[in-house]
């Protein structure tokens, strides 16, 4: 009986998370020009997830996660001046 799992399932697993935290990071940065209200929660559950099960690229996962953070103050930002629920350019 074996109680660890096999090494290339561990390897995967590390890779999925560091992959979680280069997505967040790159869907944060997305969401600050498109897209705030659905790419911002995306990046944020996805660098929450990355950190918490250990990711080795824990600097992405937090820009990821603060730029997931700033595409909803962007999106509060621009419905306050616009007075609406949206905004546009």
């Amino acid at each position: 009986m074996q109680l660890t799992a096999p090494a290339t399932t561990r390897r995967t697993g590390i890779r999925d998370t560091d992959g979680m935290a280069v997505a967040s990071f790159v869907l944060g940065l997305l969401g600050l020009l498109v897209l705030n209200v659905f790419l911002g929660p995306i990046a944020i559950v996805l660098a929450s997830v990355a950190l918490w099960r250990g990711t080795s690229r824990r600097g992405r996962a937090f820009l990821g996660l603060g730029l997931g953070v700033a595409d909803l103050l962007v999106l509060v930002a621009f419905m306050q001046a616009d007075s609406t629920v949206s905004w546009s350019f």
